[in-house]
């Protein structure tokens, strides 16, 4: 078997979203899984969709899921992906050889001409083709329309009879009618661009490209680019047509549906691990007992005969449990690097945290570590251990501060603290239950008087961990700013 090529081949008009993603990976899993090649190669052609910054997003949104590619000269002679913007003279070259063989021809029908003639198709009844008038024109009819100022696009010369087949790796073989289904259609357009399956088939074909996996929304171009194959002499590769992502209401994925970019994926603290690992999982499936695929694990299992022909359904809940799994099986350390730029964007921390400063980072996220499933969760959750000016949740302080004994409870625990000598459980537990037997109340009404002066709220870690990793300065400070509060709001 020849070593296994593939590539991904995405064009630069916007965000790099989930299903494209979902097919970079499963190239990217199928070549490393035959120890092959994956390319890379930005279709930027439509020039005036096309940017560098749309492109720089799908790099970015690559590298974040760990999907490097092996080749390619760049746009400026640098390692990094091919761009067909920089082999324009090739697809020139091969569609002058479809000329001369007869398999392509100059088209000069304008687009009026075309949707009159589509539409009188429609009212008969028949097919919507191009119905081959410009295949003989004689050299003069041609300057005649070149002196009107039309320029031509080049068409392929189709098959006229029988059928193509398309052998696809999962979806088993699908035969198309060449009379019906592929017509005349253009490979180059009159501002001297190549169409998609005109320039994907020369581009395959010289990167030796042996599989194409792609979305099955592609499978309808596949027989007009096997044509071109065989026109031209070359090797026909293997297709591999994957299904569609849908949301939960069993549509096409979209916007609606929430987050869909892989951007927005990793501005909302996803784990490329994470990631990756549910993205397998659409359309794909190792067996039904295991979920949980390390990336080497998903390596070594990935074969497309396991590729579901039916569709996917992509469920963002089912991948915030996921990423949070993720997130309590890192270690500390690893936690703390992926956490500091969610903190350090919402001012917690400097730029360059010293180590005093990480070691408090670090005993924030051993608290939190197992309460987040996105990792930009860690902004919210641990804002009362950065902030002194957090605010109270005014429903909270309502519910819980209002109580007949809150004014009382605080003054207790103030003294308390003000006489520990340290705030941990062993200290501060037998002093609060003084408290209860003193005021009759169970620990519950003790605690949360003191989880929201020192929170703003009433869900944080435990009481003790907070008292001690705030401090004895911090707390005591927090409990008088409390009283204030609750005194301008005459509550107390």
């Amino acid at each position: 078997m020849s070593t296994v090529r593939v590539r991904f081949a995405p064009s630069p008009t916007g965000d790099l979203h989930v299903g494209g993603a979902r097919t970079a990976l499963f190239n990217w899993l199928y070549a490393r899984h035959h120890g092959g090649a994956f390319v890379l190669r930005i279709e930027d052609t439509d020039a005036a969709r096309s940017t560098e910054a749309a492109t720089q997003v799908i790099i970015d949104a690559l590298e974040y899921l760990g999907l490097d590619w092996d080749e390619g000269p760049g746009k400026d002679g640098d390692y990094g992906p091919y761009y067909q913007s920089q082999r324009l003279d090739l697809y020139r070259e091969y569609a002058d050889v479809l000329m001369e063989k007869g398999r392509a021809y100059e088209c000069y029908c304008s687009p009026e001409e075309l949707d009159q003639r589509r539409q009188e198709q429609i009212k008969l009844g028949q097919s919507t083709r191009y119905d081959g008038r410009c295949l003989h024109l004689s050299e003069e009819e041609k300057q005649n329309f070149r002196e009107q100022g039309r320029v031509p696009v080049i068409r392929f010369k189709a098959l006229e009879e029988g059928e193509t087949l398309v052998e696809d790796l999962v979806r088993g073989n699908v035969k198309f009618d060449n009379v019906t289904q592929v017509d005349d259609f253009v490979i180059f357009k009159s501002d001297g661009m190549p169409t998609y399956n005109f320039a994907v088939v020369v581009d395959d074909a010289l990167m030796k490209i042996t599989h194409v996996i792609r979305g099955e929304d592609h499978l309808s171009n596949t027989p007009k680019q096997i044509q071109i194959y065989q026109a031209l002499g070359f090797a026909v590769p293997k297709f591999a047509h994957i299904p569609m992502i849908l949301g939960p209401d069993k549509s096409l994925l979209s916007k609606r549906h929430g987050a869909t970019s892989v951007t927005q994926f990793y501005d909302e603290g996803y784990l490329a691990s994470a990631m990756v690992n549910y993205l397998s999982l659409l359309g794909w499936g190792y067996d039904d007992s295991q979920t949980i695929f390390s990336t080497s694990e998903l390596v070594e299992k990935f074969g497309l005969e396991r590729v579901s022909k039916n569709p996917a359904v992509f469920d963002i809940q089912k991948l915030e449990w996921m990423n949070g799994v993720y997130i309590r099986n890192l270690s500390l350390e690893e936690l703390y690097e992926v956490a500091l730029p969610f903190w350090q964007k919402a001012g917690y921390l400097p730029e360059a945290p010293s180590p005093e400063v990480k070691e408090y980072a670090i005993r924030i996220l051993k608290e939190l570590q197992s309460r987040m499933k996105l990792i930009a969760e860690v902004v919210e959750l641990a804002e009362y251990f950065f902030r002194d000016d957090y605010e109270y949740k005014e429903e909270i302080v309502q519910k819980i501060m209002t109580k007949p004994h809150t004014e009382s409870v605080l003054d207790f625990v103030y003294g308390a603290v003000q006489a520990a000598v340290k705030l941990d459980e062993e200290t501060l537990k037998p002093q609060f239950q003084v408290g209860l037997e003193t005021f009759g109340i169970k620990m519950g009404d003790l605690i949360q008087p003191i989880r929201v002066a020192l929170t703003g709220t009433n869900v944080s870690p435990g009481i003790y961990d907070v008292l001690e990793l705030l401090g004895k300065e911090r707390v005591l400070a927090r409990l008088e700013r409390t009283k204030a509060m609750l005194k301008e709001k005459e509550l107390i």
